[in-house]
């Protein structure tokens, strides 16, 4: 009798569907697929071996998702994407180049695998991984807790940024800027004796990135590529006027001036704040 019979082969179908087109060896033997049925399933090109014991059924097409799950079904139970490819699955960080990170609550289990950075983490707990597209992986919380001091600091808050923007719940205290343009600004308020303003706040329909509410002050830290070009100009312009209309008065600093003239900056707002120089 062949080993090829359609409902087997249906079976397995159904569980790359769930799993981005990969199986494991220990979900085929579930089935009933033995090692000799596995075998002529590869030389007949109906599984592709990725990594030992995970494979990729139909064909080999490659995909961001079909490599993160295969390598963490390569990893055995209760391994979860982690650290920079857990950031880039959940959208924090651009996929970064490299093997796949992965973790494991333990300092036991399978030695190396090409293509594969294993984490042995006995502190991740339960609660720290999820799914996200159907793949285990850490929360965005851990994935900041583990990127940091690993991957450059200014990713790090890049990460942390996004992961505000997506409205993740953090376990880690940030100042709310979203670039490193507007991280520059708050440190040069500290520098020079300026209060502190609240960070990207909604006024109306728009966010202003930096407000001191009590004085009516809003002020916008430009990049020149974000503000160039007609539609831009034109944005700013009546951005700026229903502002005013509100009654807040608008300040724009550049990325040069944030840089090359901060105590100038700083003076133009004492003023604006009403501050003794």
């Amino acid at each position: 009798m062949s080993d090829f019979r359609a409902p087997t082969d249906q079976a397995i179908a159904d569980i790359a569907i769930g799993q981005h087109g990969v199986v494991s060896t220990a979900q085929l033997r579930l089935l009933g697929i033995d090692k000799h049925a596995i075998h002529k399933r590869v030389q007949a090109g109906r599984l592709h071996r990725l990594h030992h014991g995970v494979y990729a059924v139909g064909h080999r097409a490659p995909s961001r998702e079909r490599e993160w799950m295969a390598a963490v079904l390569a990893c055995g139970k209760g391994a979860a994407i982690s650290h920079g490819s857990a950031a880039a699955l959940w959208g924090l960080l651009r996929p970064i180049g490299g093997p796949i990170d992965v973790s494991i609550p333990t300092h036991t289990g399978r030695g190396r695998r090409r293509g594969i950075r294993l984490h042995r983490c006995t502190s991740l707990r339960a609660g720290q991984v999820t799914e996200h597209r159907g793949i285990p992986a850490t929360t965005p919380a851990r994935t900041i807790a583990d990127i940091d001091g690993v991957l450059p600091p200014y990713l790090v808050r890049r990460a942390t940024r996004q992961a505000e923007i997506f409205r993740f719940q953090l376990d880690v205290e940030t100042d709310r800027t979203r670039s490193d343009l507007e991280r520059d600004f708050l440190q040069l308020c500290r520098r020079h004796g300026v209060p502190p303003p609240e960070v990207n706040v909604k006024i109306g329909p728009w966010t202003v990135d930096f407000l001191w509410r009590g004085e009516r002050l809003a002020v916008e830290a430009d990049f020149y590529d974000y503000h160039r070009g007609r539609v831009a100009f034109q944005d700013d312009r009546a951005r700026e006027l229903d502002l005013r209309r509100r009654g807040f008065d608008v300040r724009r600093f550049s990325e040069l001036q944030v840089n090359e003239q901060p105590a100038e900056i700083a003076a133009d707002l004492r003023d604006a704040l009403g501050l003794a120089s």
